[in-house]
């Protein structure tokens, strides 16, 4: 019978030891029974899924995990998103993220960037805004996609793909002007923005969501520009086939790319509320004809994003138990069985962004033989018991070939 190979991602899972946790990082003071049981039958070490000199961003590790050099394959985050959204882009054609924000004006009267997610608008809402956003193209070489939630996706034939655009999320809190000004650089993008700004403000649904309490998505912020990349598939690379489960449109893109069937579960947000138990039916079915599923859960990532310590670790604490501990149950009917747990990237709570620093991975390449014969000590997952193994790898090619059995 075939291996099958099952890769799961907590998005942002790491992070920085921190004072409230009496020196801990949020996966260490987790309570995280599944994957410290792992730890103390496979192999853990670090891994760097950010190659040095490139942004630290969720596009960047998970190729790497995928077993892409990002420094060959990388051309941008948005291009991935547009082949997750059925997208076809020209080869002249460029793909901005563009995400529906909130800015506010601070006691100086300085616009600041107040909610990189507005909210976290749901993707009903969003997507009414989307259809009034239209009207802001007119006459304007530009395409707008509605994506999920926040993350939606804008299309520049003849663009510029070396613009230098900011992700929204490192710079929550800040003055965005001095950001803003690449826009005046093309003239398009200048008047799509501020088109946007005069119909979003008023929105019937962003006086909804003010009434209600909510943050208003009041304007559009582009960035992760690029055009289509070239990717071979993971079947041709390592004969693989399978599926990538993710509620958000840059991992099914990127599964699209490495030949991954995406699979739309119900429910599945990309935030605390999504639905961990369909993910993880749908990844055992998925094993039942293929031999390969990557199950990739954001939500530690958007609580690192929000400074929440206590979202961060729910969010963690949801992951182990709702994801890790089922994919284990459910891998029983299966003989042959490969397990890869690992974090992306960090997320640092204090920060509100992405750091590039190595990150934990746990790693068992026959996940019902080592569970039967575990280590004598018991073990932790985290970065700080990561660290201490010295199996220290030097991307993410490297450990998906530990993974897959590559020599």
């Amino acid at each position: 019978m075939d291996w099958k190979y099952i890769l799961l991602v907590g998005d942002g899972m790491g992070d920085y030891p921190l004072p409230e946790l009496n020196g801990k990082t949020p996966l260490e003071a987790a309570y995280t029974p599944n994957m410290d049981r792992l730890a103390g039958c496979g192999v853990m070490g670090t891994v760097r899924t950010i190659p040095v000199g490139m942004e630290a961003g969720s596009d960047v590790a998970n190729m790497s995990l995928l077993g892409y050099d990002p420094k060959r394959y990388h051309t941008g985050r948005a291009p991935l998103e547009a082949a997750s959204m059925g997208v076809q882009l020209a080869p002249d054609e460029v793909a901005l993220r563009c995400n529906l924000v909130t800015l506010t004006t601070d006691s100086r009267g300085e616009v600041t960037m107040g909610d990189y997610a507005a909210g976290h608008i749901s993707t009903d809402e969003a997507r009414q805004l989307v259809a009034s956003l239209q009207e802001a193209l007119t006459g304007l070489p530009l395409r707008l996609y509605a994506g999920v939630s926040y993350r939606h996706l804008l299309v520049w034939p003849g663009g510029r793909a070396d613009l230098q655009t900011t992700p929204p999320h490192d710079i929550s809190g800040e003055p965005v002007a001095r950001y803003q000004e690449v826009y005046q650089q093309e003239s398009a993008l200048l008047t799509f923005v501020s088109r946007a700004r005069e119909i979003l403000v008023d929105h019937p649904i962003n006086r909804a969501r003010l009434a209600a309490g909510q943050r208003p998505a009041n304007a559009v912020w582009l960035w992760g520009q690029g055009r289509a990349p070239a990717m071979p598939t993971l079947n041709e690379r390592y004969g693989l086939s399978g599926v990538m489960i993710s509620a958000v449109d840059l991992l099914k893109g990127i599964g699209v790319y490495a030949g991954l069937t995406p699979v739309a579960v119900p429910g599945a947000t990309g935030y605390l509320d999504t639905n961990y138990a369909g993910k993880v039916a749908a990844a055992l079915k998925a094993l039942s004809t293929g031999d390969f599923v990557y199950v990739h859960i954001e939500a530690p990532d958007e609580a690192g994003h929000e400074g929440s310590l206590e979202k961060k670790i729910q969010a963690i604490e949801a992951f182990d138990a709702q994801v890790v501990g089922p994919m284990m149950e459910g891998a029983k009917a299966f003989a042959k069985v490969k397990l890869l747990v690992v974090t992306d990237h960090l997320t640092s709570v204090q920060k509100r962004t992405h750091v590039s620093d190595p990150v934990p991975f746990l790693l068992l390449r026959d996940l019902h033989q080592e569970i039967l014969t575990p280590k004598s000590a018991p073990a932790s997952f985290c970065e700080r018991a990561a660290q201490a193994q010295n199996h220290n790898l030097a991307d993410g090619v490297e450990l998906f070939h530990a993974f897959a059995g590559v020599a």
